[in-house]
């Protein structure tokens, strides 16, 4: 589809030329190894996976309760018709706030075993109903929208923006931060000025790493280097090196360029470990790219003396207008797997506790289907948060899913009004990283204030 990966040439070309400058600020090979030299024990990371379409979230975390509860699956079978998900085929998942009982899409089966309510020893969590807001929706009969709402809730490309730069009530005071992204201004705060480019997209660039002072890289399956992550990367770069170099900015892409390879190359071997690293996981495309990641976290300490790194990752294919059953399982059965095993390596590498890995998409879906065994563009949706959580829980309110009923923004047909704002979410997840004061978080979340700063609470 269109919009599973918002990556256009002039993206690619606008996020790339920042990586290369990014990279060839730092400087020369020799300099990156005298700043590796150092390492901390207060390392921390966030891992975006970013789920390009709009993932329908109804079939992700799913009512399992008997007749009478408050989440009974007999009201969401009525609703849900042929997309119903079998009660049988659950994954179990008991929400002890709430006291009711969920579970989890057949497919997500691998990351139900990483949520143990009864252990406290849990390693997901999940945010129900949380989407872009730039104010709270009072409810009563139905949600009173005559608050002031985000910008096209139901545009891919501008709801994909309002998630990564958190910027959903554009003014004066807030116009700077729109070409930027909450985690590049979070790393702009609290990333040190001489570590390597602590944000970094795999596969591609991502607004949500861009900051105002702090700029991005990319590493992709050839290894860490902007020259090589991909064909197009090297093309690009090759083309900028050979235009006449009268024009200014071409001046400096030719004379940093020569410090960006350099760099790059010094990271591709530190990486000289990553094929034993990449063997486990799957061979799927969100597999390896989570593999990348874990293959520079390991090295991020001792290799590149690193202390904070925020990852951008995605999985496409969201956007199920048609026959969304089959569509949903696959990708399902490729997220479970990827992020069970990214887990399982960060346990057994000794960062189970300095990796948060969480999940963000466009909106979720009609909960009502379509004509056309699919559904169509939502709003409020769930999210997975693994790694460090303080419980195995639903944090956030879950929806009343009744179709015209509290919670319905579309009047009939199943689109959420969110109860948590994603700049509630995301601030969760960079106070965790170490933006602690009102300052660090107003600058990184410019309407956070709406929210009387208040976070879900979801991290340790």
């Amino acid at each position: 589809m269109l919009f599973d990966r918002m990556k256009s040439r002039r993206d690619f070309l606008r996020f790339g030329a920042r990586a290369v400058g990014a990279a060839a600020a730092w400087g020369p090979a020799s300099l990156l190894c005298q700043r590796a030299s150092a390492q901390s024990s207060d390392y921390k990371a966030l891992v975006c996976i970013f789920l390009f379409g709009g993932n329908d979230a109804n079939n992700m975390l799913i009512p399992s309760g008997a007749k009478g509860t408050a989440y009974p699956y007999s009201d969401y079978q009525t609703v849900r018709q042929g997309l119903a998900i079998a009660q049988a085929s659950l994954a179990p998942v008991y929400d002890p706030g709430s006291k009711q009982d969920f579970g989890l899409h057949p497919s997500l089966a691998p990351l139900a075993a990483l949520y143990k309510p009864a252990s406290g020893a849990s390693r997901l969590a999940f945010l129900a109903n949380v989407g872009t807001l730039v104010a709270p929706v009072p409810r009563a009969a139905k949600p009173d929208l005559s608050v002031k709402l985000p910008s096209n809730l139901y545009s891919h490309s501008d709801q994909q923006t309002e998630w990564q730069n958190a910027v959903t009530a554009p003014n004066a005071s807030s116009s700077r931060n729109a070409s930027s992204g909450w985690a590049g201004r979070l790393l702009d705060r609290l990333a040190p000025s001489s570590q390597f480019p602590p944000g970094i997209g795999i596969n591609g660039g991502a607004l949500q790493l861009v900051g105002i002072d702090t700029q991005p890289t990319t590493v992709g399956g050839n290894g860490f280097s902007v020259a090589n992550a991909d064909p197009d990367a090297a093309l690009a770069l090759d083309q900028v090196l050979k235009l006449p170099s009268n024009v200014t900015l071409i001046q400096a892409a030719q004379s940093s360029a020569k410090n960006a390879i350099e760099v790059s190359k010094t990271v591709s071997a530190l990486l000289g470990n990553a094929g034993s690293i990449q063997a486990q996981f799957p061979s799927t495309d969100l597999g390896q790219q989570l593999a990348e990641v874990a293959s520079v976290i390991s090295v991020a300490q001792s290799g590149l003396g690193a202390t904070r790194q925020i990852f951008f990752c995605s999985q496409g294919g969201y956007d199920t207008h048609s026959a969304q059953a089959g569509t949903q399982s696959q990708l399902f059965t490729e997220l479970g797997a990827a992020m069970a095993a990214f887990d399982t390596w960060l346990q057994t590498a000794g960062f189970g506790d300095k990796v948060a890995t969480f999940t963000e998409s466009d909106f979720s879906r009609t909960f009502q289907p379509n004509g056309n065994a699919g559904t169509d563009h939502a709003w409020g949706s769930h999210a997975l948060i693994m790694g460090p959580v303080k419980a195995a829980q639903i944090y956030g309110t879950f929806p009343t899913l009744k179709l015209g009923g509290p919670d319905d923004a579309d009047g009939g047909r199943g689109a959420w009004a969110p109860t948590t704002s994603s700049d509630q979410y995301e601030a969760e997840l960079a106070k965790w990283f170490g933006a602690t004061s009102d300052a660090d978080l107003d600058y990184v979340f410019p309407n956070l204030a709406a929210f009387n700063r208040v976070t879900p609470g979801f991290l340790v």
